[in-house]
């Protein structure tokens, strides 16, 4: 139920005040599902496998064992000094190999580091909000960070760190092939896009990288720092919308919270 208010609560935020309620729909069925038009048929279609593929394994397939290369390479990584600052996982990603929409924020924190996962702690409930909010679920998308392993008191990564891991992200994205990518915070806009600038000049823009558009918004531990803040960062999942050919679900005039 917690999960089902925390939704109602950003959707407020947000200015959407109304919404779709499915009728004797068992309480975690409602707690698994966007709040808003519950009935909406899935917005992303499945991709279709690849041309270039053999015709005995699909794209999902290929993607997902890519990802696996990738994260074999990764495990126990020593290649930067944040594997020795109290490191206990890699936090390599988490989501659909198939996905048209990819978040990729900073870096891990506490409960990301303990339970292996990116975006699972306040921010990471936050996030899930903002996909449900999409129509979307987490399983719909692919999540990761800049640096795989989580820096000391939940610090910005110093050059070197970010430097080091950011080529196996970009790995991540040349297999994945997502066709939106939406950059949480300003560190993953600046090694995204390989230089640094202020985020009100990066917001509200199509941005391009490695094959895929780019749109940049704030990092989830912002919005909670600054609630207010919601409001622009649904124009920017809006904008990411609006590339995917994903509608908004709609509010129903008859339905109350």
């Amino acid at each position: 139920m917690q999960t089902l208010q925390a939704r109602i609560r950003y959707y407020r935020d947000l200015g959407i005040s109304q919404f779709y309620r499915r009728i004797a729909a068992p309480l975690s069925e409602i707690e698994s599902v966007t709040a808003i038009n519950p009935d909406l048929e899935p917005p992303i279609p499945p991709r279709k496998p690849a041309a270039t593929l053999p015709t005995t394994f699909t794209a999902s397939v290929d993607r997902a064992a890519g990802l696996s290369a990738i994260q074999h390479e990764l495990h126990n990584c020593t290649r930067c000094p944040l594997a020795f600052q109290g490191r206990h996982t890699v936090v390599f990603g988490d989501g659909n190999a198939d996905a048209r929409l990819m978040f990729i924020g900073e870096g891990p924190g506490a409960d990301e580091d303990a339970q292996g996962l990116p975006f699972v702690g306040r921010a990471g409930q936050l996030l899930n909000n903002m996909i449900a909010a999409m129509g979307l679920k987490r399983s719909d998308v692919y999540i990761a960070n800049i640096v795989k392993c989580r820096p000391p008191q939940n610090r910005v990564p110093e050059p070197e760190e970010a430097n080091t891991c950011a080529p196996f992200l970009f790995r991540q994205i040349n297999v994945i092939k997502p066709e939106v990518i939406v950059a949480l915070g300003a560190t993953a806009a600046t090694y995204l896009l390989g230089g640094k600038s202020p985020l009100a000049r990066l917001r509200g823009r199509i941005h391009e990288v490695r094959g895929a558009k780019l749109i940049v918004t704030y990092h989830p531990a912002y919005l909670l720092r600054d609630p207010s803040q919601k409001k622009e960062a649904w124009k920017d999942l809006q904008l990411a919308m609006t590339e995917l050919g994903v509608k908004a679900p709609k509010a129903s005039s008859n339905a109350d919270s």
